[in-house]
């Protein structure tokens, strides 16, 4: 039973019922217990399932292989030259796939009209810094060599991700800034990790109640690189980065998390960048909001606004 004194009644009901539900499901499951990161994953897409279901049916969806790499592709509709969004799931470089975030990416296809390819990328510890980010910048080149034959625009492609999604969004444009490559058309980042050090909002917001938690952050730092000394490079901590010149940027922070005061920092140096960067704060919600999506109208209301901005973004590049 949940200790009510433990509560943080600032967290809006819908969020705290998708939290109990989550951390009741992992309970059924016993994962304190789980002897590998095999188990651990098995146990998350478990207790993720009912998650992900429901939400809106795409005209088509496709899972392929590409490179050896899982990917699935929804389009909203049927029609040609549709913009593409790549979106990266969340998971601290260890968790999730594109089955845990298949309502996510589904919602962001049918609410902005464009297509959602997710990616696979390889996990940590087994696949350490730069193998994902490596993967994540191949799938971007991939849609501007191949996205013709797929129905997709290849000039227009967005780039989003939640969590560890959006550190390997941002560290994919500024490998594609510094490699000479054109600016992709927009990135949609959601509660993102962005700086390994701790943060004031650490110590507000740690503990079961608000879905992530201090120590389980820092195993996620500390299993992405093979050697401590790489949580400095700029490619792992986006926040220590050059940010200029990288395409425009819409930006939701959740107000319960312990990563909230971080998302703040990383908005106001994208703006001193002269980065184009849209962040809004959403109040009394935690880490992985979104995916209460069925349950929370907050989850709803944030989608919305980020369709929005991807269709303001999109149109303010037509000639």
């Amino acid at each position: 039973m949940r200790d009510e004194a433990m509560v943080d009644t600032r967290i809006d009901p819908n969020i705290r019922t998708f939290i109990d539900r989550l951390n009741a499901g992992y309970a059924s499951h016993d994962v304190a217990t789980a002897r590998t990161v095999a188990d651990r994953r098995r146990i998350a897409e478990l207790v993720r399932a009912e998650w992900r279901s429901g939400g809106p049916q795409m005209a088509s969806t496709r899972t392929f292989e590409h490179n050896g790499i899982r990917m699935r592709l929804h389009r909203p509709t049927e029609a040609d030259d549709l913009p593409v969004m790549l979106y990266v799931h969340g998971g601290g470089w260890m968790l999730f796939s594109i089955d845990t975030h298949d309502r996510l990416m589904r919602e962001y296809a049918a609410r902005a009209g464009i297509a959602v390819l997710g990616i696979d990328y390889s996990l940590s510890p087994e696949a350490r810094f730069p193998t994902a980010l490596h993967e994540v910048v191949a799938a971007t080149r991939w849609l501007e060599r191949e996205g013709a034959a797929w129905g997709l625009d290849p000039t227009t492609i967005l780039i989003g991700g939640d969590s560890a999604g959006a550190n390997l969004s941002v560290a994919a444009c500024l490998m594609r800034r510094d490699a000479g490559l054109p600016p992709l058309a927009g990135m949609v980042l959601n509660y993102g990790a962005f700086d390994p050090l701790p943060c004031p909002s650490y110590a507000r917001f740690d503990g079961p109640t608000y879905n992530l938690e201090v120590p389980e952050m820092e195993a996620f730092w500390q299993n992405y690189v093979a050697d401590p000394a790489e949580l400095a490079d700029p490619l792992v901590a986006p926040i220590r980065a050059a940010l200029h010149d990288l395409p425009p940027v819409m930006l939701a922070i959740a107000e319960c998390d312990i990563l909230a005061d971080s998302n703040r920092a990383f908005a106001d140096r994208l703006a001193d960048a002269d980065v184009a960067v849209t962040a809004t704060v959403y109040a009394s919600v935690t880490h992985s909001f979104l995916e209460a999506v069925s349950i929370a109208p907050v989850a709803a209301q944030a989608l919305d606004d980020q369709a929005r901005w991807i269709t303001a973004t999109l149109q303010a590049r037509r000639p």
